[in-house]
């Protein structure tokens, strides 16, 4: 069997399921949506004779990317080396080693681009020292947001026409392709990308994060700025309440990531009637227990006991304060466009 054949073996885990959550709106909920990209990746790496047999793959990943690899990796007989840091949740840390993973945790933040950059300093050492290594780069491989043509076509199969798509931005790969490839048949499709306060990736001061897998101090090339029409920043206490409020109302029990797509896919189609709207759901919220889904933990976090936003507040610049819920008008604009025309 080829190695083509059996990467697609994990093809079942990669799909979505599509779940209405309303009249128009829909969750697209995945088991580890990582799990498309890292097998697309992986696939076209072999081909062009990146990736041989018994070969090591070496990646940067706090999250899902990491896991998708793993599962990969161990059953395709590759060595797997994961650069990591604090982030890193203890239960996916166990996995990962039972896997067969080599995961390293980067303690110091680089004095630019904070533990992000420490973490791709650390693996540019294994590149160079580890022969027949392969990176697979989530962040700027254009192969990542190219996979998602899948996930435009399931949406295109399913539902049919759509008006808007929400998801978090974190690599940039599943919303700039999804939205990429609907646009092909939907040109007026709406967008609306996910950050949070603190991440570089539309245009915020570099801060401190405390969300895994949404925003970054590092701006990934896949973040195609072009195709967004709206962006919206939720802090780490909105998103969680949001996590919780898809459980209960719905039993989807998904990860902070998703719940932030919620909480903004529900208001833009409460604004909309009408207008068919899907908001992507990354992950389960298995890794999550005792954190997101842990009521002693939550009582930690700043602002969990503040009374939620019911609307965002619309921002003239994204570079803006924004102590809650915010949203700003992008426009389909590269950042640099978007930052030479912002006020002051």
């Amino acid at each position: 069997m080829s190695m083509r054949a059996l990467m697609r073996k994990v093809e079942d885990f990669e799909n979505s399921r599509i779940v209405p959550l309303g009249r128009d709106l829909f969750g697209a909920s995945f088991f580890l949506m990582k799990l498309l990209p890292a097998r697309f990746m992986l696939e076209r790496a072999v081909e062009r004779g990146q990736l041989r047999a018994g070969g090591t793959i070496c990646e940067s990943s706090s999250g899902t990317f990491g896991m998708a690899l793993a599962m990969l990796a161990v059953q395709h007989g590759y060595r797997l080396i994961l650069v990591s840091d604090w982030a890193l949740d203890r239960h996916l840390h166990r996995r990962l080693v039972e896997l067969g993973a080599d995961v390293t945790i980067v303690e110091n933040p680089a004095p630019s681009g904070g533990l992000q950059q420490a973490r791709l300093d650390r693996l540019a050492v294994y590149l160079r020292d580890v022969p027949r290594s392969y990176w697979p780069s989530q962040y700027d491989n254009p192969d990542n947001p190219l996979s998602y043509a899948k996930v435009a076509g399931q949406f295109i199969d399913r539902i049919g026409h759509l008006d808007c798509l929400v998801g978090p931005v974190g690599s940039g790969g599943s919303m700039s392709g999804t939205s990429r490839y609907l646009r092909t048949l939907f040109p007026d499709l709406y967008a609306i990308g996910i950050d949070t306060p603190n991440s570089v990736l539309f245009g915020q001061p570099s801060g401190r994060l405390n969300l895994s897998g949404l925003g970054g101090n590092i701006l990934p090339r896949n973040v195609d700025h072009r195709q967004f029409d709206e962006v919206h920043w939720l802090t780490p206490a909105e998103v969680f309440k949001a996590t919780h409020d898809l459980n209960r109302k719905h039993g989807l029990f998904m990860g902070p990531t998703s719940g932030a797509a919620y909480r903004v896919a529900r208001w833009w189609a409460q604004a909309n009637p009408g207008k068919k709207v899907v908001a992507l759901f990354p992950d389960e919220g298995n890794r999550y227990v005792e954190t997101v889904y842990d009521p002693d933990w939550l009582q930690a976090v700043t602002g969990w006991g503040d009374p939620a936003r019911e609307d965002p507040l619309t921002v003239d610049t994204p570079q803006a304060p924004m102590p809650g819920w915010s949203r700003f008008l992008w426009r389909r604009r590269t950042l640099d466009d978007v930052l030479r025309h912002a006020p002051g």
